[in-house]
């Protein structure tokens, strides 16, 4: 599954450098994640980081990118690959 944020993000700046995937961007009006990039923290952390650190819990679950944690862990080794490979 892959996270979003929603709305009620205040753009308070703690959530994109926690991400490391740097699936998180500033976008038009409030921060985004990439959900192509997010691994809900899958292969680095026990828990998605940006949710601990958000001061408003404004990132839940993306109903649009549904995955199994053996889906987002092959998403991890694919991005940890591509790092390494550039």
């Amino acid at each position: 599954m892959a996270l979003m944020i929603t709305d009620e993000c205040i753009n308070c700046d703690v959530c994109e450098p926690e991400c490391p995937n740097d699936a998180i961007y500033m976008g038009e009006e409030f921060y985004e994640i990439d959900p192509h990039k997010c691994t809900e923290c899958v292969g680095h952390f026990d828990e998605p980081q940006c949710v601990q650190i958000c001061p408003v819990a404004c990132i839940p679950v993306n109903p649009e990118y549904i995955e199994s944690r053996e889906v987002l862990f092959k998403k991890y080794e694919q991005l940890t690959q591509a790092k390494k490979e550039s």
